[in-house]
């Protein structure tokens, strides 16, 4: 049988004002091309499925609808899905009742019975083609402080009490999974950010489970034949592959211009579980000028006047673009003209910065104590300094106004 394992949607993002919802709706077709064409068993959504706790109607929408295509196309495709430390656990599982009737398994919450961690209800059979059982996908959600079954900050064993009290959890959990699935491998399912992995600077929060930053890969325990883990946009691997993040859709932000995003399969074997990762293409380009360091105004006027898309390509799928200008002047007018160029070009701006390039120095200015420092004469030199010039009688006036509170 066959297993996708995909994470961080963060359906309703938004990039700098432009809403992602296009791209998304275009991933949702790819996606639904690969389930097709793999001939996928079940896929396993490994949390951030929204981005953030109040989705727009339309957000939700766009989710309901994909998730019908994806069922007409794939009628015997069983589903799973986790919440992430982004999405609103209590809309998550609010259509849980009708999404069972699409075989769409939703578990955004720890579920318990009698006090303790109820691990049948977070365990999902996954079946194969024929209908036979293969695998179990053990559902964790995005775990909280609360969720963490003796967890104390008075402990004086050494070591992170979150830590202790995950690795506790893990190991219940295991334990009753094995139990259950007799022999057959146990996908596990979780959220959050192991010891090792690499993040990206953006949208991944720095919280995780009970505020712990990271945790170490050994609280999952080896009865998990696979941990299916969402939070971190990379695609990348730990423990030798035992442990994956499958990475988000495409770039949600700039730092994740140079993933090879796509999905993950698992395909369970007799001699095991073979894990491959398939890309898929970006709904839209995400681009960078220059590629590395800053380039001048007038080498990117003439860059983006010449910038084309295909003519039939809607607005809504524009490239989305950051520009880092080398400032040799005033900042202010660079930052003007280049959100002119970039207005009229079929494109969307996702970031502008205006560098000013490093002069070199011959030596050190000496330093000076504060009491001979001259409120007025930094003023003029941090003015300078930003903006590449000297201030106006104007700025002078405004300065010297500021500081004793009477006109000049």
């Amino acid at each position: 049988m066959k297993i996708l394992h995909t994470a961080d949607w963060h359906l309703g993002q938004t990039l700098n004002g432009w809403s992602r919802e296009a791209e998304h709706a275009l991933w949702f077709e790819h996606l639904r091309d690969v389930l097709v064409e793999e001939k996928v068993d079940a896929m396993i959504v490994a949390g951030d499925i929204y981005d953030g706790i109040n989705p727009s109607g339309d957000t939700q929408r766009l989710l309901y609808q994909s998730l019908r295509s994806i069922k007409s196309a794939c009628p015997a495709l069983r589903i799973v899905m986790t919440s992430g430390n982004h999405d609103p656990v209590a809309r998550l599982e609010a259509p849980a009742a009708i999404l069972e009737e699409l075989d769409v398994h939703v578990i955004a919450t720890v579920r318990r019975k009698n006090g303790k961690v109820d691990g049948a209800a977070h365990m999902i059979p996954l079946l194969d083609s024929t209908g036979q059982v293969r695998a179990y996908a053990c559902a964790i959600p995005f775990l909280r402080s609360a969720d963490l079954p003796g967890l104390s900050f008075d402990e004086t064993h050494d070591g992170s009490p979150i830590v202790e009290a995950a690795r506790r959890f893990h190991a219940d959990l295991a334990a009753q999974a094995v139990k259950i699935a007799s022999g057959l491998p146990i996908i596990a399912v979780g959220h959050l950010h192991c010891h090792g992995a690499t993040e990206s600077d953006g949208v991944e929060r720095r919280i995780l489970i009970g505020g712990e930053h990271a945790i170490p890969e050994d609280v999952f325990p080896q009865a998990f034949d696979y941990v299916a883990l969402g939070h971190l946009h990379r695609p990348q691997n730990l423990d030798h592959g035992r442990i994956r993040y499958s990475g988000s859709p495409f770039p949600l932000s700039a730092s994740e211009a140079g993933y090879e995003h796509g999905v993950t399969i698992l395909e369970v074997m007799p001699e095991g579980l073979d894990i491959r990762h398939r890309p898929l293409p970006r709904p839209a380009e995400m681009l960078r000028f220059p590629a590395v360091g800053a380039m001048e105004i007038e080498k990117f006027t003439a860059v983006i006047k010449d910038f084309t898309v295909p003519e039939d390509l809607p607005s809504s799928l524009y490239p989305l673009v950051y520009v880092e200008i080398e400032a040799t002047g005033p900042a202010a007018p660079l930052m003007e003209q280049a959100q002119k160029l970039l207005a009229s070009a079929p494109v969307r701006t996702a970031g502008i910065r205006i560098l000013r390039a490093v002069e070199t120095v011959d030596a050190p200015a000496p330093m000076l104590t504060l009491s001979e420092t001259d409120p007025e004469a930094l003023f003029r030199s941090s003015f300078e300094t930003v903006n590449g010039t000297s201030p106006s009688i104007e700025h002078i006036a405004a300065f010297r106004e500021a500081m004793t509170g009477e006109d000049p």
